[in-house]
């Protein structure tokens, strides 16, 4: 959460910059002491409640975003943003991107030997409510190789990024699924100790669940406190 204003990282659930069974990180951790910025203008404003008319209308159905559906299982993901307190926390966009039901990304760097879906991108984005609630359509997203050592896998995973009310306020968080074997086994899951991983694990819900459509999870996000969702130091593509 570098940078972030008002939000320090005070739960000891934060993965630390430095894992190394993850190999990327012994590269990416800083070698010094951070120096600390006092924050300016930019930092600390934002658009605040005109996000339509920044990034336009919210694309929240990841499947309909081309001329046909794309392969995989159709999934509903549901859920609140709260803070500390547990209130609602209103207008926060959540940009979300994937692997497509295969684990490949549109991306030029991933060029393992799985097949691109030419009706799913991958990407999207929701605002919360008045009542921090959002709400998103995709398909359960494949695992795939990731090179950090001899057979590694990443389990099936989200990428959610969570601008707040100032251009600094972004987090960025990885949701999992639940029973996934690969989780256990994954440095970049297991950079969050015991019991906080499990607050990157969505749960199977019946009441998100639409009948004969599409299964459904509700995923909460909590910015701050003693249930912190955890969130990575910077974002990345693994």
């Amino acid at each position: 959460m570098s940078g972030l204003v008002g939000y320090a990282r005070d739960d000891a659930g934060a993965p630390p910059l430095l894992v190394p069974d993850y190999r990327s990180t012994v590269a990416r951790a800083p070698r010094h002491a951070p120096i600390a910025l006092p924050p300016t203008l930019t930092e600390t404003t934002g658009p605040g409640g005109c996000w339509d008319r920044l990034m336009g209308l919210a694309l929240a159905d990841l499947t309909t975003q081309h001329a046909g559906a794309p392969l995989g299982q159709r999934i509903v993901v549901a859920g609140r943003v709260l803070d500390e307190a547990g209130r609602a926390v209103p207008d926060t966009v959540m940009e979300i991107w994937q692997a497509n039901a295969a684990g490949r990304y549109i991306h030029a760097k991933d060029q393992w030997d799985a097949p691109h879906d030419p009706n799913f991108t991958g990407a999207g984005r929701v605002v919360t409510d008045a009542e921090g609630r959002y709400r998103f359509v995709t398909v359960r997203p494949g695992a795939y190789p990731w090179g950090n050592h001899r057979n590694a896998w990443r389990p099936a995973h989200i990428h959610l990024s969570l601008l707040g009310p100032a251009f600094a306020t972004r987090l960025v968080t990885q949701l999992y699924f639940p029973d996934d074997p690969l989780i256990e086994i994954d440095p970049i899951a297991n950079a969050v100790p015991l019991p906080y991983r499990q607050r990157m694990v969505a749960r199977f819900d019946m009441d998100v669940t639409e009948p004969n459509w599409a299964l459904g999870y509700r995923f909460d996000v909590v910015l701050k406190g003693r249930e912190q969702t955890p969130f990575e130091e910077d974002h990345h593509d693994d």
